[in-house]
């Protein structure tokens, strides 16, 4: 039952016909988990928060960053350097104290996204790399739980509802992952700071209905959005799982997206290497955001007119944010005949990720 204090909140929502006290009921016996509190994550926790969703998790690993700030609307400048679960935990309270705030710190993974996701009604993707879109989508599967899905990039932006149970999966969408280094990270590509508030705000209100059991949600259809057209369009979707992989277990997520390649080194790899000369790849504004500890900074854009700067007789790894300008720069310093070089195979994100 609603408490005096939370009809006189959600009066808006009392008010609505097709929702009423027996929806905002629903939502306040429902519970939400968010992977990633990011740009995603920032605008679909808030607007839950404030709905009443009575209770909301949050998964994340990371530390508040300046660059984050351009769209992450959870987070302010004084923020800068704190877990990001402390601050949005914070935020969120402050914004809702009827509701509850549960933080799983660290990265999720394999070994634990099973037990993370169980406790939750509804999931909310708000990731931005493949290894743990797969992984959301699986352990989903596996448990039986809606995942709302939401992904950015640049000026555009998707959304869908996934559910084995009664239609596609994510698999059925991708039942492979884009080859590596194919398509760019956020932070090699860039994104329109307002975009993701568009989509995670798209994300919360499927998260909504599917709580308080009303409307016709976004499962079978893919919701496509073009900012610089401004523009609109869904696609049908339908449940092919006899076109994927049988989803029966939890498997290794980075090894499924990033294929061993002899060019690459990953982390585990690289931290136990003894001499190497690493080498950041990354644009200025990166490299004072974060680096590995003892590397080198030579941009891409560099790189072929900085190659004496760079040993001949000893390993290099070469690393950017995610793996796709690296790989760039590997080909040029290959190609000078750099025979040992080699670069970080996820980039700083995976290092990061790791290390966590």
């Amino acid at each position: 039952m609603l408490t005096p204090s939370e009809r006189v909140r959600y009066a808006r929502h009392l008010s609505l016909p097709q929702f009423g006290a027996d929806g905002q009921e629903k939502l306040k016996a429902g519970s939400v988990l968010i992977v990633g509190a990011g740009g995603l994550g920032s605008p679909s926790s808030l607007y839950l928060a404030a709905a009443g969703v009575g209770r909301i998790g949050l998964v994340d690993f990371d530390d508040v960053d300046i660059t984050n700030l351009q769209r992450q609307v959870l987070y302010s400048t004084s923020d800068v350097g704190a877990p990001k679960l402390d601050v949005a935990r914070a935020r969120l309270l402050d914004l809702n104290p009827e509701i509850d705030v549960v933080t799983h710190h660290g990265a999720l993974m394999a070994e634990n996204a099973l037990e993370v996701l169980r406790g939750y009604d509804v999931i909310v993707d708000g990731t931005d790399n493949f290894p743990t879109r797969y992984l959301v989508n699986d352990a989903c599967v596996l448990l039986g739980k809606p995942n709302v899905y939401g992904s950015i990039f640049r000026f555009d932006g998707q959304a869908s509802v996934f559910d084995a149970r009664r239609g596609p999966c994510y698999r059925c969408l991708y039942p492979e992952p884009p080859p590596p280094h194919l398509v760019p990270s956020c932070a090699e590509g860039g994104v329109l700071g307002v975009l993701p508030g568009v989509i995670g705000t798209i994300q919360a209100i499927e998260a909504i209905k599917l709580l308080a059991g009303i409307g016709d949600s976004l499962l079978g259809r893919l919701l496509l959005f073009d900012a610089m057209r401004m523009e609109f369009r869904t696609l049908k979707l339908r449940a092919q799982h006899d076109k994927h992989a049988p989803i029966t277990e939890l498997i290794d997520y980075d090894a499924f997206c990033n294929p061993a390649n002899a060019d690459e080194v990953t982390p585990a790899q690289l931290a136990a290497m003894e001499g190497a000369v690493v080498v950041d790849v990354r644009e200025p504004y990166e490299w004072r955001a974060g680096h590995i500890d003892g590397a080198r900074h030579i941009p891409l854009g560099d790189i072929a007119n900085r190659l004496g700067e760079l040993p001949r007789d000893a390993d290099i790894v070469l690393y950017c944010e995610a793996g796709g300008r690296s790989a760039r720069a590997l080909d040029i310093v290959r190609d000078a005949g750099f025979a040992r070089a080699k670069h970080l195979k996820g980039g700083y994100l995976a290092w990061g990720r790791a290390r966590a």
